[in-house]
């Protein structure tokens, strides 16, 4: 695939291509691909091939800013005439009689719905298999794609479709963009409908954009947020930029190759006149425990809206069950996540963006972790991907970009930080770092 999602959308308000040859286009592609990547959860061709049908006899079609793109929902909001499976075979397999918010907005921004991405059970960790399948990663099939928005990630950087739809409680944008090479962003509280599962894991988690280019995130933002302006990218300007390579917690260990991408990062940024300092980000004691908690009471939240949660497999239900345990001791509660956004709030008043790596270790194995124990998930959780939570605790936006590729030829990933508000000038910083370092934008999968 070499169209971005914001060319096929000219292309259709111009009259050059119809929603429907894009969609057929991209439905061979999941065909020839998904197969080796197994990133869908459900192909939606005949359905999909009347929706772009629709978009094509739309007398607005010359104004909608995604006209026939074809695009993946990650399966965890509604899809109207589609089951809602949460990657759980516990879920109820009734088909959905409206759509999540997310969803209408895209659709009514001429965007095509060709399928629904596969996820982890209830959405918990950060590699996506459950009883449906193991996803893998386009850059390596033998690496998972992250988790928990896998599925939405390898369909991107397989090329089937230029953009999808993820959500992120604890780095389940930002985790697999990182792993797939990819721009992923979540937004702050409350820019774009949340409403995920029973709670939104107490406020952690919000919906937003999976991409190969810094465009197509802001195109695809802006229809989220509903806010069309946001859809143009400006220059920065000169900013004051920390860059924080240690993780959260001072044991985990950070692969040099993550490291250096990171530091190659800063170095671009201060060549191109930006005032940057290598500093140790304030994530402080309590950062981690707080979002833990809430991660563990907002799967025991999910896990009650199981049509039966019974089926639920070993790992995520021992996660459900330690939920269940913090809310019968009260929490969480709120002082936790007030305490890290004073000392976040502290922290960027001398800094406008903060950068981290994405990752502190390559993507690990994909192989059925919904079979491991809820130690062993923990425990690969917590060492490869640590740097994203505390932003969710703290609900503020962050978005990640690829950083180049190690000696494996793996991607390699920043993540960016800025205060509410400020998605704009994330989006501004990652097109500048896109001008200064150009990225492999798909990974093409081939049939054997």
């Amino acid at each position: 695939m070499s169209e971005t999602a914001t060319d096929i959308a000219a292309a259709v308000r111009n009259g050059h291509l119809t929603a429907r040859q894009a969609t057929e286009d991209a439905l061979t592609r999941i065909e020839n691909a998904d197969s080796r990547i197994n990133a869908f959860q459900e192909v939606r061709t005949f359905a999909a091939l009347r929706e772009a049908d629709a978009v094509d006899a739309r007398p607005d079609r010359t104004k909608l800013p995604l006209a026939g793109v074809p695009i993946a929902i990650k399966d965890n909001v509604q899809v109207t005439g589609e089951p809602m499976r949460d990657g759980s075979t516990g879920s109820d397999p009734t088909p959905q009689t409206k759509d999540h918010e997310v969803v209408r907005r895209l659709r009514a921004a001429g965007a095509v719905v060709v399928g629904l991405t596969r996820v982890p059970e209830l959405c918990v960790y950060a590699a996506t298999d459950s009883a449906f399948g193991i996803t893998r990663n386009p850059w390596d099939l033998d690496r998972t794609a992250g988790g928990s928005s896998g599925g939405s990630a390898a369909a991107v950087a397989s090329g089937t479709v230029p953009i999808a739809h993820g959500n992120d409680g604890m780095g389940s944008i930002r985790i697999p963009s990182a792993c797939c090479g990819l721009v992923g962003l979540k937004p702050g509280f409350g820019v774009v409908p949340s409403d995920i599962g029973n709670g939104s894991w107490f406020g952690m988690a919000e919906n937003g954009a999976i991409a190969t280019t810094v465009a197509d995130t802001a195109l695809m933002f802006s229809v989220l947020a509903d806010r069309p302006d946001l859809a143009d990218v400006h220059p920065p300007g000169d900013l004051r930029i920390a860059v924080a390579v240690g993780a959260p917690s001072p044991p985990t260990r950070v692969d040099k190759h993550w490291a250096a991408a990171t530091r190659e990062t800063a170095d671009l940024l201060r060549s191109a006149g930006h005032t940057v300092n290598e500093v140790r980000a304030p994530y402080g004691q309590a950062c981690m425990p707080s979002a833990l908690v809430r991660w563990l009471a907002g799967t025991e939240m999910d896990a009650r809206a199981l049509a039966d949660r019974n089926e639920m497999r070993t790992a995520v239900r021992r996660h459900a069950t330690a939920g269940r345990t913090v809310m019968r001791l009260g929490l969480p509660r709120e002082k936790g996540r007030q305490r890290w956004q004073q000392r976040a709030s502290k922290f960027f008043a001398d800094y406008d963006v903060l950068i981290t790596p994405g990752l502190a270790q390559p993507p690990i194995k994909a192989k059925a972790w919904s079979e491991r124990g809820w130690i062993a998930n923990i425990m690969a959780n917590a060492k490869y991907a640590p740097f994203q939570a505390p932003w969710n605790l703290a609900g503020w936006p962050a978005m990640v970009v690829p950083a180049g590729l190690d000696p494996r030829g793996l991607p390699l990933a920043v993540q960016l930080v800025a205060p509410p508000g400020d998605e704009a000038r994330l989006l501004s910083v990652g097109a500048q770092l896109e001008q200064l370092r150009p990225w492999p934008r798909t990974r093409i999968v081939s049939t054997p």
